[in-house]
């Protein structure tokens, strides 16, 4: 039997919500910090969609699927790093521009919470057998 801690579900989807769309992702020179929006919409129409339907499987008491898909959430964070990492590092085709570019782009502390935000959700549901 699937048991839920609800406090840690709800901060973590409280969290990945505030990740995603209000958290500076990476810091660009002149233009200043940018969250995921403006990173990539791909990347945040997709997470946002991830977030409903986890968040939709919570509500409705769907514990398999809520940690199913929270584990593919915290595995798509992972993804979106390392996305957004090579994007910056291999933006040009030029080795001496790609440099200059990623050595000025730096990442922000908006990854860490969206990746503390999804441990959060990963720690929420635990199995336990039932005492009969």
């Amino acid at each position: 039997m699937l048991i839920i801690n609800k406090i840690n579900a709800y901060i973590g989807l409280l969290l990945t919500v505030i990740a995603i769309s209000i958290c500076p992702m990476i810091k660009v020179p002149f233009k200043g910090s940018w969250n995921l929006y403006q990173t990539d919409e791909r990347l945040f129409f997709i997470s946002i969609a991830l977030i409903a339907i986890t968040s939709l499987c919570l509500f409705v008491r769907q514990l398999r699927m809520f940690r199913l898909l929270s584990f593919v959430l915290f595995v798509w964070g992972l993804l979106m790093a390392a996305a957004v990492y090579f994007k910056t590092n291999h933006y040009f085709d030029s080795k001496f521009f790609d440099k200059v570019l990623a050595k000025t782009i730096h990442y922000q502390w908006g990854w860490i919470v969206l990746l503390v935000a999804c441990l959060l959700l990963l720690t929420s549901v635990k199995k336990e057998r039932l005492q009969v």
